[in-house]
């Protein structure tokens, strides 16, 4: 029992698809089995919604009269990227306010923007001929830009490392506070309904896949800085750790604020919570083998931060399931957990993508080019050394 993207999408399009949420259909295939909840079910929606800071948006904001060439550029006192065409730039999520640090940064400019308030933009240039303006002082909304779109380098890690801290001392890491001598941890995925969870070997999502970003529309723009297919996979296929990762794009003028949230981790610095939701069809039963797992089939790595290398002591493996109880066993303590991600508003992404597939406004694409397979010589993520210049 085979079916194509082409067949479902016909089926959406009559409104003759089945869609469920991750949740459900992982729950129909308990109770009737993998080849019945196959058979019935044609489009599975997942969703996750955490901290990924390898977010951003770029924007055009049009010419002013005279026009100016914009070099240094500020968005409520926060930097964003000169080097571009003379009135567009990036602004990364994590960049802080040269004001008020890490309490403000790029993320909150783009939520105030996706909120409909007005930034203060400001810019210099150097002056030429065509763009004799030097200096610009002004209010934008998201209405005003031209253009205002997302791209995100690295979403939906596929998987992620348990944070525990052996050491003495507290510390104020990208997974929150980590209290000392295994005093708690911390994990972000939501777990059995994260997308590169369900499709652990990339068969259904690539380059074009169609998905939910912040509450847009979007795309999956490329494979995922830092993107790891090669990495350690359990019996059902699916990674152990962090593995795969995707970039995606979509109107920030879609977006919602429901969906995008800016954030301050203390002592580390600004982040963005991204929604991300990808529907997966369920074109056989292999895949609707691992749509069926659950929480208490998915594991993932306890790493200890309180050593501060670039790789961490690894303290063993973990159920999304036991880490959802409320407390995990490492090395024979129980230590009490808690997630940095949002179980709740990941589901109300999946129940949304599910509404816009039965709607008939949201079709699948099959992947325009896959990402980067396992165990097809795809190159593992490169550390940076030290050199000096004779080294090179």
């Amino acid at each position: 029992m085979a079916k194509s993207f082409e067949e479902i999408n016909a089926k959406i399009a009559t409104g003759e698809a089945v869609v469920m949420t991750a949740e459900e259909f992982a729950a129909l295939a308990a109770d009737e089995g993998v080849a019945h909840a196959a058979k019935r079910v044609d489009v599975v929606t997942t969703g996750t919604f955490g901290p990924m800071c390898s977010s951003g948006a770029f924007f055009n904001f049009g010419h002013s009269d005279p026009p100016i060439k914009m070099g240094e550029i500020t968005m409520n006192d926060v930097p964003a990227s000169g080097g571009l065409a003379a009135v567009d730039t990036y602004l990364g999520a994590t960049e802080p306010s040269r004001t008020r640090g890490i309490e403000y940064g790029g993320a909150h400019v783009i939520e105030d923007l996706i909120r409909g308030r007005a930034v203060r933009l400001r810019a210099s240039g150097p002056g030429t001929d065509c763009y004799p303006r030097i200096e610009i002082d002004t209010h934008v909304t998201l209405d005003d830009l031209n253009q205002a779109y997302l791209f995100n380098p690295r979403n939906a890690y596929q998987n992620y490392a348990v944070a525990v801290n052996s050491g003495d001392r507290l510390i104020n890491t990208y997974l929150g506070p980590l209290l000392p001598r295994l005093g708690n941890a911390t994990y972000c995925s939501a777990g059995a309904l994260s997308p590169l969870l369900n499709d652990p070997l990339y068969r259904t999502i690539g380059v074009g896949t169609r998905c939910f970003v912040a509450g847009a529309p979007g795309y999956v723009a490329w494979q995922g800085t830092q993107h790891n297919p090669d990495q350690a996979r359990d019996d059902n296929g699916v990674p152990v750790a962090p593995a795969g990762t995707i970039a995606v794009i979509a109107d920030l003028k879609s977006a919602s604020h429901e969906f995008f949230s800016a954030a301050t981790f203390t002592g580390y610095g600004v982040s963005a919570f991204v929604g991300i939701g990808i529907p997966i069809p369920v074109l056989d039963e292999d895949l609707a083998a691992t749509l069926a797992l659950t929480d208490a089939d998915l594991t993932a790595t306890v790493f200890d931060y309180g050593v501060a290398r670039r790789s961490r002591p690894a303290l063993g493996r973990v159920t999304y399931a036991q880490l959802r109880s409320g407390a995990i066993e490492i090395e024979g303590k129980q230590v009490p957990t808690g997630p940095i991600s949002s179980l709740t508003t990941a589901r109300r992404i999946a129940d949304e993508l599910k509404r816009w597939v039965v709607e008939r406004r949201f079709t699948l694409v099959p992947p325009l080019e896959p990402l980067p397979q396992p165990d097809t010589g795809a190159p593992a993520p490169k550390p940076l050394e030290i050199r000096t210049e004779e080294a090179i």
